[in-house]
């Protein structure tokens, strides 16, 4: 496994605060509409090979993609950035028909996966788009990106909850995609490692959600003998 470069190393030292800020948005709002059009896509997937040399700059986009090029992203390199991320979220739900699987859980995992597999010759991209967003102005963008993806996944996945789980699910799967993504740009193994991490941290999710669930019950239990007692004792009394 590779030694994680400068912009993976300043996206890890950032992505705690990264994560619980998307996690507050998930619960208090959403990100809006992004721009989206044909001539952008294209100008981005022409950008991809040229940026390992000249970074997400307005040199690269105008090699790629003609003299007026950067007149489809006037927010400059952190326009692109996001507007590539919403590219590979798109990418991702209109390959998602492909999924077998039919539990909930399950095909978030293979969302997740997939996502990363149709990404795997954007890796340098994404690993200086990482450093775009790691720079503090662009804070909003990062989130916007990640709360982005989070969303299309479950929504690919077939997730209908419309109450407060929505939120949950969302606030959970944020610092599960950020990390594992990070673990992504790292891993040599050809993803095996990568979804062997995935794995790992989904593991602990459930054992966390079976742990609440028996607290949750327990509690309910001791509730209702307390209440069976107590309203056992006023009669008598009576």
């Amino acid at each position: 496994m590779r030694i994680p470069g400068g912009a993976v190393f300043v996206a890890a030292r950032l992505l705690p605060g990264i994560v619980e800020a998307a996690q507050r948005a998930a619960v208090t709002e959403f990100p809006g509409p992004i721009e989206r059009s044909d001539a952008r896509d294209d100008a981005l997937s022409a950008m991809i090979p040229l940026i390992p040399r000249h970074g997400w700059s307005l040199a690269a986009l105008r090699a790629a993609a003609g003299p007026d090029a950067d007149l489809l992203f006037p927010g400059g390199a952190v326009e692109m950035v996001e507007a590539h991320s919403d590219l590979g979220d798109r990418r991702m739900e209109q390959a998602a028909g492909g999924i077998t699987e039919t539990k909930l859980s399950a095909r978030v995992r293979a969302l997740l996966l997939l996502r990363l597999e149709q990404s795997a010759d954007e890796r340098e991209a994404i690993r200086r788009g990482l450093s775009v967003l790691s720079l503090p102005g662009n804070r909003p963008a990062a989130l916007r990106s990640l709360a982005r993806t989070v969303d299309t996944v479950w929504h690919a996945a077939g997730d209908t909850a419309s109450d407060m789980s929505w939120y949950s699910k969302r606030a959970i799967l944020t610092g599960i995609y950020a990390t594992t993504l990070l673990f992504w740009l790292r891993d040599s193994s050809g993803g095996e490692a990568t979804e062997a991490f995935l794995d790992r941290r989904l593991a602990g999710v459930a054992r966390f959600g079976r742990a609440t669930g028996a607290l949750r019950r327990g509690l309910a239990y001791a509730a209702s003998r307390a209440s069976t007692l107590s309203g056992g004792s006023r009669t008598s009394a009576s």
